[in-house]
């Protein structure tokens, strides 16, 4: 009688790699959920948007886009008005910018502003909300664009305590001033 196991050593490498590839997916699947983290900072500092500095301010409701005033969609659902086209370089999801930027909610409260602390942020696109990755990518150094983004594009269900909720929609001026590499 043959071994079943005889051309097994055949197969093992294979199998391993189909394992592999498998366990790849299953971690891209469960990733999918937008990330928790500032777009302003890494994800140590938790208490960045907390203690930001900026001095409270009496919150005045944004105003909703209507199509004719210039705003644009992307697929995805993020909104987005051009306040001054920019004419340098394009950040690629792999890149390093340097931004100013001024984030309030949907009742006009601000929670995080590197423009009201007069000092600019730099940070990798891979390490911001989806919703800055995508819409970063549609400007080119100079132009500053108004984003408004939908909470699964934010912070989701979850928010990011204390000065965000959970499935808030975040309104952003965000101001490219440079591509680093």
């Amino acid at each position: 009688m043959k071994s079943p196991f005889k051309n097994m050593n055949r197969f093992v490498p294979s199998l391993l790699g189909l394992l592999l590839l498998s366990a790849c997916n299953s971690s891209r699947q469960q990733s999918a959920e937008p990330e928790t983290v500032s777009p302003t900072v890494q994800p140590a500092d938790p208490n960045a948007i907390a203690n930001a500095g900026a001095a409270p301010t009496v919150p005045s409701p944004s105003p909703a886009p209507s199509p004719g005033d210039g705003w644009q969609q992307t697929y995805s659902g993020i909104k987005y008005k051009v306040l001054r086209p920019g004419t340098g370089r394009r950040p690629s999801s792999f890149n390093r910018v340097k931004v100013h930027y001024h984030g309030t909610l949907q009742n006009g409260t601000v929670f995080d502003s590197s423009v009201q602390r007069g000092q600019p942020t730099t940070f990798g696109l891979n390490q911001v909300i989806a919703g800055w990755r995508e819409g970063l990518q549609l400007m080119q150094e100079g132009a500053k664009y108004r984003f408004i983004i939908p909470p699964e594009l934010a912070y989701g269900h979850r928010g990011s305590p204390p000065k965000i909720g959970p499935n808030e929609t975040l309104t952003f001026d965000i101001e490219l001033l440079e591509v680093l590499y």
